[in-house]
C-alpha cells in the first residue's frame, strides 16, 4: 500500500506541510520511520494508520511509529459539539470582566482562544477523529449565524464591514439606547438563543468570517477540525418576522438571499483546506409542513455545486426525526451523511431499518448530550452493532446525540459528590472517553477494563438503596385518581383575597430575587466554608433581608418580596434540602450569555426531611405590614433545570416533587403568609418537540402544579411566573393550571404574549405581563413603561393586571435597578391618576 503522509511542524512563522511518500504492505509489522528536522514539534496532519508521535526536543530528532491495518477497523469518532465557558467558568469572568470595562477586547480574545485550544487538544488526546469547530461563541450560536449574515437590525447602526464586539453585544444584551434582541428557549432545552428578527427588507451580507478563522486557528494547532454551521433552513425557521410583518410575512421567502452567503462561508472553508463541513439543521425534528420540507431540498440543492469536494454531514438532535423529514433528509443533494440523535430518538432506527441511502455515512448519536448519566457502554455497543448490519462498518461514527453544551464540564474536577454517585455519572470530558471507547470497540478494540468498570456502575445504581423510597412511591402512586383543583373557582378566589389584601388597583410587585452584591456571595461562600458561624451568618441574612424590604418600601411597591438572599439558585437552593438530590461543586452548564447554573442531580425518589423556606419568609412579613410573598420554585421547573434520573418516567419524579413542594406551601400558610409564588419558569421549556407528545406532557405538568396548592386557604393567594419561552400555544394550559396571578415574561419578547389576548382568549384570573427586560442594563423610560401598561389595557380589565418586571433581578445592580423600578411605580402611579378620572 503506497502512502503519503504529510506533517506540519508547529511553529508560528512555518505553515507548509512536507510530503513523505512511503509504501508499507497492509500485513507489514509496525514501522519506525525517524525525521530530523531544525523543527522538533512534529504532528501529522493525515495518514490513513494510526500515528503515534516521540519527540526529543534536545536531539531534534521526531520518532513516528505506523501501525498498518485494514480501512475496516479504522475507528470513526466524532462530537457534535462542546461546552464553551470552560471548566472554571472561565469564559463568564471574561465576559463580565469586559462588559465591565475592567478588561480589554484582546483579554476576552486571549481567554477564548485558549479555551478553544484546549477543547481541541483534549479530543485529539482522546483520538476523536471528527472534532468540531465554530461551536464556540461569545453569547450565542445563533447569534454568530446572525453576524455571519450580516442580519443586524437597523436599530444597532451597523454601517457595513466585519461585526465586532459593539454590535455582536448591542444585539446580545442592548446598550443605553435601544433594548436587546428576543431571547428564547434553545428547542427543549434551559439554554437560551438570541432569536434573528427578519423582514422582506433585510440585506444578507458575509459580515463574520469567525467560522473559517476558527477553523485556521485550529490547523496552525495542527489540529484537523470539522467546521459547523447552523443549517439556512432551521436558521429561517427559528426566526421571527420583523415588526411589522409579523402576520404576513414568509421567512423562508428569504432563503435565496442568505443561500449566496452560504456559499461563500463554504467556499472560504474550502479553500481553507476544510474537508467535512457539518450543517446543524435540528428543525427537522420538528412537524414540518410539505412546504417547510421543501425548502431543505430546494436549500441543498443550490448548495450542491459548492459542495463539490467536500463532506458534508447534516445533524439532527433532540428527538426521532419523523418519517417525511427523514424521506427529505436522506434525499438531499450532496450530502455526504446524517446524524442522529439516538438517546430521544430511538424511532429513528426503525426508519434507517427501513431503508438507509447506499454509500452514505451514519453519525450515530448514542452517548447523551443532555444528561449527566454515564453511558450504558454494553447496550450502545449492541445499538452500534446493529447499525453497523444496516450501513456498513466504514460508513458507521460513533457520535454524541447533540452538542455536549447541554451537560456539565469535567467530572475530574468534582470534589462534592460521594464515590458511588460519581461512579454513576458522566461529564462531557467523559462523554468524548465514552464515544471514543465506543468507536475503538466498534474496530475491534473493545476495552474490557473500562467496559467492565462501567457494567459494574450501572449494577450499583440498580440496586443502590439510596435511590428508592417504598413510602414515597406509594404516595406518588396515589395522586392519580384525582386531579387536584382548589374547591372554589377563581373569580370567588380573588374577591375573598382583596377583601384580605386590600390592594389597589395596578398593584405592583418584583419576580422574587434582588441583586446579590459581591459581600452577600462572600458571606454565603464563608458560610459554606465553615468560616463564619451559622449566627453569623443568619444575622448577615437578614440585615439583607431587611435592606431589600425598606428599599420596597421606599419605593411604594404593593405586594414584597424579602430578595432571596439565602439562595444560590433558585433550583439548587430547594434541591439541597430534598432527599434523592446530589450537588457538584463545579457541574456548571451555560443558560444564555454568561449565565451559568449548576443543575442539580435527582439520583432517586423525592422527599422534604423538613420546612425550606418558613423561616426565612417569616423574618420577612415580620419586617413589614405590607404582604410579602412566599417563595418556591415550582415541581416542573425543578425537574426541567435538573439533571434528572433516566431510570424511571419523568412525571414519576415530578408527582414526588410536587408532594415534597406542597408540604411547604401549607407550612408557610400556617406561618401567616397570605401571597405565595409557586414559579414555574421551566414548563413551557419541557413541552415536547412533536405535537402529538403535547397533551401528556402538559396533562401531567399542570397537574403536578395544582397538586401543591391544592389545599390552602380561599384567602391565600397562589402565584406563578413564567419566562423566555413562547406561551400563546399553551395559554389554556396556563389558564388550567389555577393560579390566582401569573406574571410572565413579555417586555424582550416585544409582547408578544399580549397577541393571545387581542385574539379573545379571555383570562380571569390576575396577570402581570412584564413591563421591563431585566436581562439588559438598558433602564427604561417611565413613559416607555406606561405605554406598556397602556398597550395591556387594552386588552385586558384593569381589576386583573398587575405591573412587574419581567423576570428576577438577582443578575442586575442596584445602580439598576433603582431608577427602573422607581419609573415603574411612578408609571403605576399616572396611570392610576388617569384611570381615577
Amino acid at each position: 500500500m503506497a502512502c503519503e503522509i504529510k506533517y506540519r511542524p508547529q511553529h508560528l512563522l512555518l505553515h507548509r506541510s512536507f510530503p513523505i511518500t512511503i509504501t508499507i504492505p497492509t500485513s507489514a509489522p509496525t514501522l519506525a520511520l525517524y525525521i530530523t528536522s531544525p523543527w522538533p514539534f512534529f504532528s501529522p496532519a493525515s495518514s490513513p494508520f494510526p500515528v503515534s508521535l516521540h519527540q526529543n526536543k534536545t536531539s531534534h530528532r521526531s520518532y513516528l511509529a505506523l501501525s498498518p491495518r485494514s480501512e475496516n477497523s479504522e475507528m470513526a469518532s466524532h462530537i457534535v459539539g462542546y461546552p464553551r465557558m470552560g471548566p472554571k467558568r472561565e469564559l463568564k469572568f471574561a465576559l463580565e470582566s469586559f462588559w465591565d470595562g475592567k478588561s480589554s477586547a484582546e483579554d476576552l480574545q486571549k481567554v477564548a482562544s485558549d479555551l478553544r485550544s484546549a477543547i481541541w487538544k483534549q479530543m485529539t488526546d482522546a483520538d476523536i477523529k471528527y472534532i468540531p469547530s465554530n461551536t464556540f461563541a461569545y453569547y450565542d450560536q445563533v447569534l454568530d449565524t446572525t453576524a455571519m449574515l450580516g442580519a443586524v437590525p437597523p436599530r444597532y447602526g451597523w454601517k457595513g464591514g466585519e461585526i465586532g464586539f459593539d454590535v455582536y453585544f448591542s444585539m446580545a444584551r442592548g446598550n443605553a439606547s435601544v433594548p436587546a434582541m428576543e431571547m428564547t428557549k434553545w428547542f427543549d432545552t434551559n439554554y437560551h438563543y438570541i432569536v434573528p428578527e427578519l423582514g422582506p427588507d433585510v440585506k444578507f451580507t458575509y459580515a463574520s468570517h469567525k467560522a473559517v478563522n476558527e477553523y485556521n486557528e485550529a490547523k496552525q494547532l495542527g489540529v484537523e477540525t470539522v467546521p459547523v454551521l447552523i443549517g439556512p433552513v432551521s436558521y429561517l425557521l427559528l426566526s421571527k418576522p420583523a415588526k411589522g410583518v409579523e402576520k404576513t410575512f414568509s421567512l423562508l421567502s428569504l432563503l435565496d438571499k442568505i443561500l449566496p452567503v452560504y456559499k461563500e462561508v463554504v467556499s472560504e472553508l474550502k479553500g481553507a483546506g476544510a474537508s467535512l463541513i457539518q450543517f446543524d439543521e435540528p428543525t427537522l425534528v420538528m412537524d414540518l409542513d410539505t412546504h417547510q420540507l421543501q425548502a431543505f431540498t430546494e436549500a441543498y440543492s443550490e448548495l450542491e455545486s459548492s459542495f463539490s469536494g467536500l463532506n458534508v454531514i447534516i445533524e439532527t438532535y433532540f428527538a426521532d426525526v419523523p418519517a417525511e423529514a427523514y424521506k427529505t433528509l436522506t434525499s438531499l443533494k450532496g450530502v455526504t451523511g446524517y446524524g442522529f440523535d439516538f438517546v430521544r430518538g430511538t424511532k429513528t432506527l426503525d426508519l434507517i431499518k427501513a431503508e438507509f441511502p447506499k454509500g452514505k455515512y451514519l453519525f450515530a448519536g448514542v452517548v447523551d448530550g443532555r444528561n449527566i448519566w454515564a453511558n450504558d457502554l454494553a447496550a450502545s455497543l449492541c445499538t452500534l452493532e446493529e447499525l453497523e448490519g444496516i450501513v456498513g462498518k466504514d460508513k458507521l461514527v460513533v457520535s454524541t446525540s447533540c452538542s455536549l453544551l447541554h451537560t456539565a464540564v469535567d467530572l475530574a474536577n468534582e470534589s462534592k459528590l460521594d464515590k458511588e454517585i460519581k461512579s454513576w455519572l458522566a461529564f462531557a470530558a467523559q462523554k468524548v472517553l465514552e464515544v471514543n471507547v465506543l468507536a475503538k470497540a466498534l474496530a475491534g478494540q473493545k476495552d474490557e477494563a473500562f467496559f467492565s468498570a462501567n457494567a459494574d456502575a450501572q449494577a450499583s445504581r440498580r440496586s443502590s438503596p439510596r435511590v428508592t423510597n417504598q413510602a414515597v412511591q406509594k404516595a406518588a402512586a396515589g395522586l392519580k385518581v384525582s386531579d387536584h383543583r382548589r374547591a372554589t373557582n377563581v373569580s370567588a378566589r380573588l374577591d375573598a383575597q382583596q377583601k384580605k389584601l386590600n390592594l389597589p388597583i395596578l398593584p405592583t410587585t418584583t419576580i422574587g430575587s434582588f441583586p446579590q452584591t459581591v459581600e452577600l456571595r462572600r458571606v454565603r461562600r464563608e458560610y459554606k466554608a465553615n468560616k463564619i458561624s451559622e449566627e453569623e451568618y443568619i444575622k448577615s441574612i437578614k440585615e439583607e433581608i431587611n435592606k431589600v424590604v425598606k428599599f420596597q418600601e421606599e419605593l411604594n411597591i404593593d405586594v414584597l418580596v424579602h430578595g432571596e438572599p439565602e439562595r444560590n439558585d433558585m433550583v439548587e437552593y430547594f434541591g439541597e434540602q430534598l432527599s434523592g438530590f446530589a450537588f457538584t461543586a463545579n457541574g456548571w452548564v451555560q443558560s444564555y450569555g454568561s449565565r451559568c447554573v449548576k443543575p442539580p442531580i435527582i439520583y432517586g425518589d423525592v422527599s422534604r426531611p423538613k420546612p425550606m423556606t418558613v423561616f426565612w419568609s417569616s423574618t420577612a412579613q415580620s419586617m413589614t405590614s405590607r404582604p410579602m410573598k412566599g417563595m418556591l420554585t415550582g415541581p416542573v421547573t425543578i425537574l426541567n433545570w435538573s439533571f434528572v434520573r433516566n431510570d424511571q418516567p419523568r412525571f414519576e419524579t415530578c408527582y414526588q416533587i410536587a408532594l415534597a413542594i406542597k408540604d411547604e406551601v401549607e407550612d408557610l400558610e400556617k406561618a401567616g403568609i397570605n401571597v405565595i409564588q409557586i414559579d414555574e419558569a421551566a414548563l413551557r421549556e419541557g413541552l415536547p418537540l412533536r405535537k402529538s407528545e403535547h397533551d401528556f406532557y402538559l396533562n401531567w405538568a399542570v397537574h403536578s402544579f395544582r397538586i401543591t396548592n391544592c389545599g390552602v386557604q380561599d384567602t391565600t393567594q397562589i402565584h406563578t411566573h413564567m419566562c423566555y419561552s413562547n406561551f400563546n400555544d399553551i395559554i389554556h394550559s396556563i389558564i388550567d393550571m389555577d393560579a390566582d396571578v401569573i406574571t410572565i415574561e413579555n417586555s424582550r419578547s416585544d409582547e408578544k404574549l399580549l397577541s393571545v389576548f387581542r385574539e379573545g382568549v379571555k383570562y380571569g384570573a390576575g396577570i402581570g405581563p412584564g413591563v421591563y427586560d431585566i436581562h439588559s442594563p438598558r433602564i427604561p423610560s417611565l413613559e416607555e413603561i406606561a405605554d406598556r401598561i397602556n398597550k395591556m389595557l387594552a386588552v385586558l380589565e384593569t381589576n386583573i393586571l398587575w405591573v412587574n418586571p419581567d423576570c428576577g433581578l438577582k443578575t442586575r445592580k442596584y445602580a439598576e435597578v433603582k431608577p427602573a423600578l422607581q419609573n415603574m411605580v411612578e408609571a403605576v402611579k399616572l396611570l392610576r391618576t388617569q384611570l381615577a378620572k
